[in-house]
């Protein structure tokens, strides 16, 4: 009998304990194709099913160990039965959110918001992608182009998360957009309003993240204390805080709109009296899936570039470290963390 070779994962056995740890390859079954990583990300998600606070870990739709990552790319080296062998050697990225392919929402297209979903690296014991290989069904895969290179490609999946909330925003050039939270989601929103030909305006607390922001070159940025009485004809909520929801539609002008695609760690209170009486649209964003193949075209055609978001690409043996909160000294400014693996 031929045995196959153990592979490199990251494995997360409980709050804090993370390391590399050398499993069994993934099959590559019917419908599925095994993909040799090459880039992956790290993101808040990921951080908090560190740190235990990840809410899928307190409603059952996700237990410890669990191996995470579902920002990547990496090429086909492997076809399950049912599967094109055209796949093999295609440079790829793929969707996270993997419905069941036979409900209400899956035929209308809507698999991302699936019941029985599963999620790469999240949820449903799915593995995920920060290792040397990772199981994706055929279905979810997007070629990359070569004009998308590894580091563009391991965020084609949070880009899509933006694409969505600034096409939800419905900008028009010219249009003021005020982006709450300039972190990895928000910074690569006001790039996709920039590039929409809105005036873009970042709202944030850290001196750190605030001062990477204004070296993009984007109209204002600021503090709530500075923040200036503009119209804003969008509000796009990204940040972690509970008061800015509110917040969002008191800011955003009557009939304007407001997308909300962060999350905070408690609930959010929000007056809808004032939603209804100032006219205003409010919009949820959950997930690239919509999104993956118009951020992939808008990396391709060079309309933004999202990789000066990059601050280091570290290997996988440092992820450890990383997660717990060590920053390499050659690291930039920037708030995402890539791992090279392939």
């Amino acid at each position: 009998m031929a045995w196959s070779r153990l592979v490199k994962a990251l494995v997360i056995a409980g709050p804090g304990q993370a390391k590399v740890e050398d499993v069994d390859p993934p099959a590559a079954v019917p419908g599925e194709v095994i993909v040799d990583v090459h880039r992956a990300g790290i993101c808040g998600t990921d951080l908090e099913f560190f740190t235990g606070e990840m809410q899928y870990l307190h409603t059952g739709h996700a237990e410890y160990p669990i191996r995470i990552g579902h920002e990547w790319m990496g090429v086909v080296s492997a076809v399950g039965d049912g599967v094109a062998r055209e796949w093999i050697g295609a440079r790829v990225t793929g969707d996270t959110m993997l419905g069941c392919g036979v409900c209400r929402r899956c035929l209308a297209g809507r698999q991302h918001v699936c019941a029985f979903r599963t999620e790469i690296g999240i949820r449903g014991g799915r593995p995920g992608a920060l290792a040397e290989q990772v199981a994706v069904p055929a279905t979810a895969l997007h070629r990359l182009p070569d004009t998308v290179d590894d580091a563009a490609g391991a965020l084609v999946e949070p880009g899509g998360n933006a694409f969505r909330a600034v096409d939800a925003a419905a900008l028009r050039p010219g249009d003021r957009v005020l982006i709450t939270g300039p972190g990895t989601i928000g910074l690569l929103c006001a790039l996709f309003a920039h590039a929409a030909g809105a005036e873009v305006h970042l709202l944030g607390v850290e001196e750190r993240s605030l001062a990477f922001a204004r070296s993009l070159g984007f109209a204002g940025v600021w503090t709530e204390d500075e923040l200036p009485e503009l119209p804003w004809d969008a509000v796009i909520e990204a940040s972690t805080a509970p008061h800015l929801p509110a917040k969002a539609v008191e800011l955003v002008e009557p009939g304007g709109r407001v997308v909300y695609i962060g999350l905070a760690g408690t609930p959010s209170l929000l007056d809808t009296r004032e939603l209804a009486l100032r006219d205003v649209t409010a919009v949820g964003v959950l997930s690239a899936s919509p999104g993956l193949a118009g951020t992939i075209e808008a990396y391709a055609s060079g309309a933004l570039d999202p990789r000066t978001l990059v601050a280091a690409t570290v290997r996988l043996e440092e992820l450890p470290g990383v997660l717990a909160g060590s920053r390499p000294a050659s690291a930039g400014p920037g708030p995402k963390f890539h791992v090279a693996i392939g």
